[in-house]
Formats: structure tokens, C-alpha cells, sequence
């Protein structure tokens, strides 16, 4: 265990670390919940220096805390023990210190020699009935401060074990976030995809089957219905534009054109999203979304429902991309607006 240690414990046990300061991980926004609760925790009442993002950090100050605690109850079972003697001890001495002192037994006529001697035991007693007094007083201190300690440490304990499922759960959701991320740019790989649909399902105007999604550039179908506010808008990280769609929270959100779901979660910025790939190497992206309908490999005819319009606190709409593998192109011309 490293000097610097996650949670002083010098109050604790002899010889146990000092406190340092500790990196604080960027978790990014899909982990903020969880990174304003490590900061919560680690300001708390029992946290006495600044908490570790390092799990394996927090596990070996835990052992230390372990080893320490089992220390401290192996002493505390020695000082039981020692405070049973001393108080058998003390009292076995006190009988005998009381039996000598009586006036009645008093040597008197054994002369001095005899008085000399009961002199001298009645001192040793007293002197070993003052020992063993002051050991059991010292152990009983020491038994109470031991409990003390011990209280001490299993507070501290249970407030790094909750800091450790934090941290835990943090880089579960980092590794969450980032499994994600590299979700969302392999559904743009996908550009070899010819999609196959059964009977019945495909564009509502038939001449379109045998068309593509890119011979509906201009006339393609908007992805909700009735009346919407359209603005162009850039995305940060999107590297190019997309639009907003202002709608009613709830409002369905539909396929524009047929194809697979390759993508269905939650992503950075994008809240809750669905990628579809339309063949031709050509993509939509829904975003912003408060449910999802669909699942990755779902066939889709045009206009099935993917999901419904969120609100991510800045007012209900969708957001809107159509990507050429992983370019980012002007929707506004695909809607004719």
C-alpha cells in the first residue's frame, strides 16, 4: 500500500498512511449522475481526504483497514482476558490484604521480629492489590479506546465500500458510454448492406421499390407527423448539419424509408437514438428521442415507427441526420425545403 493513502488512518492505527490528493476521472455526460455522487461521497462526514478513482487503490486501502481491524479485535480479545485475571487477581489479593489488617489477628505478643514480618507481608499485599488494580484500570482504558478505534474503522469502511461501488459503477458506465460510441460509428460500416423486404413492405408510392433512397432526394417523407419547426442546427461532434424538428413531446417518430436498424441506445449528445441503414450506403439518424421501438437488426418498411419525441430540458423536438457512410450531408434539400 502506498504511502498516501485514500483515507487517513493515522487517527485509526499506529503506523497507517497519510492522506494525498487523488485524481478526479472525467466521466463524460454519460456518467455526470454518478460523478456528482462520487463528489458527494467524498465530501461527506465520514471521508477524510479526497476520493480515489482507482478501484484497485480503494481495495488495497480496504485490506489495509481489514488488517488493521483484525489487529485491533485480536488485541481487544487479549485485553478481555487480561481485565478477567486482573480483577480475579485483585480480588483474591484484596481478601488477604483485608484478612491481615484486621485488628484481631494483630501479632502482638509474638514480639517484634513476628510483627516485622506481618508488617512486610501486609506490604507486599498491598503493594501487589495496587499493581494489579492499576493493570486492570490500564487495560480497561485501553479495551475502551480499542473499541473506540474499532468503531472508527467500520464507519470508515462502509464509506470507502460505498465510494468503491461508485467508482465501480462509474467505469462501468464510462466502458458503457464507450461501447456505445464505437457502436454508433461501426452502424455507418454497414454500407455493403443490401436490405431485403417481404411482401407487402417497402415505400408507400410502389414505383419507389425498385428505386433507392437516394432517388427520393427532394420528395423524401418527413419522420413525424403534422406541423413541425424546422431549423438547421450543428451538433457538436456531428461534423456537419442536421435539423431539429419541433413537435408535440410524444409524437411518433418514423423510417423515412425503408431499411435495417443499425443502431438503437443512448449516445453522448444525442440522447436516445436510432440509426438506420437504408442501403446504397446511405443512413438517417433520429435522435433525441424519449422511447425507442426498435431493435439493431429490425427490418423497417418506410414510415414504421422507430420511436417518440423526447425533451432534454431545452423544449420537446427530434434531431435529424442523413449520413453517406460517414459523412454528414444537408438534409434541408432531401425534405425540398
Amino acid at each position: 500500500m502506498r504511502a498516501g493513502s485514500v483515507i487517513c488512518l493515522a487517527s485509526l492505527v499506529v503506523a497507517a498512511g497519510t492522506p494525498h490528493s487523488v485524481r478526479a476521472a472525467s466521466t463524460g455526460d454519460d456518467v455526470a449522475d454518478l460523478t456528482s455522487a462520487l463528489a458527494d461521497a467524498s465530501s461527506g462526514p465520514a471521508a477524510s481526504a479526497p476520493l480515489s478513482t482507482d478501484p484497485a487503490e480503494l481495495g488495497s486501502v480496504l485490506a489495509e483497514l481489514d488488517r488493521n481491524e483484525r489487529r485491533l479485535q485480536s488485541e481487544r480479545s487479549r485485553l478481555s482476558q487480561q481485565i478477567k485475571q486482573a480483577e480475579a487477581r485483585r480480588l483474591l489479593c484484596g481478601r488477604a490484604y483485608v484478612k491481615a489488617t484486621r485488628a484481631g489477628l494483630l501479632p502482638l505478643g509474638g514480639g517484634v521480629a513476628l510483627l516485622a514480618d506481618w508488617a512486610a507481608r501486609v506490604e507486599r499485599l498491598r503493594q501487589l492489590l495496587a499493581r494489579d488494580t492499576s493493570r486492570e484500570r490500564y487495560a480497561v482504558q485501553r479495551h475502551t479506546q480499542i473499541s473506540a478505534k474499532l468503531d472508527e474503522l467500520r464507519r470508515s469502511r462502509t464509506s470507502l465500500e460505498a465510494q468503491r461501488d461508485l467508482v465501480l459503477q462509474a467505469r462501468s458506465a464510462m466502458l458503457q458510454a464507450h461501447d456505445r460510441a464505437l457502436a454508433f460509428e461501426r452502424a455507418f460500416l454497414g454500407s455493403a448492406h443490401t436490405a431485403v423486404y417481404g411482401a407487402g413492405v417497402g415505400p408507400s408510392d410502389p414505383s419507389d421499390v425498385a428505386g433507392t433512397f437516394a432517388s427520393l432526394k427532394g420528395r423524401l417523407p418527413f419522420p413525424i407527423p403534422g406541423r413541425a419547426e424546422i431549423a438547421t442546427v450543428r451538433r457538436r461532434g456531428a461534423g456537419g448539419t442536421g435539423l431539429e424538428m419541433r413537435v408535440e413531446r410524444g409524437s411518433p417518430v418514423r423510417c423515412v424509408y425503408a431499411g435495417r436498424v443499425a443502431y438503437a441506445d443512448r449516445y453522448a449528445d444525442y440522447g436516445k437514438t436510432v440509426i438506420i441503414d437504408h442501403g446504397g450506403g446511405y443512413f438517417t439518424v433520429s435522435a433525441n428521442l424519449e422511447a425507442i421501438s426498435v431493435s439493431v437488426g429490425d427490418e423497417l418498411s418506410s414510415l414504421a415507427r422507430i420511436g417518440t419525441v423526447g425533451d432534454r430540458g431545452d423544449g420537446p423536438m427530434m434531431y435529424f441526420e442523413i449520413r453517406a457512410g460517414s459523412e454528414l450531408l444537408d438534409p434541408a434539400p432531401w425534405f425540398g425545403i
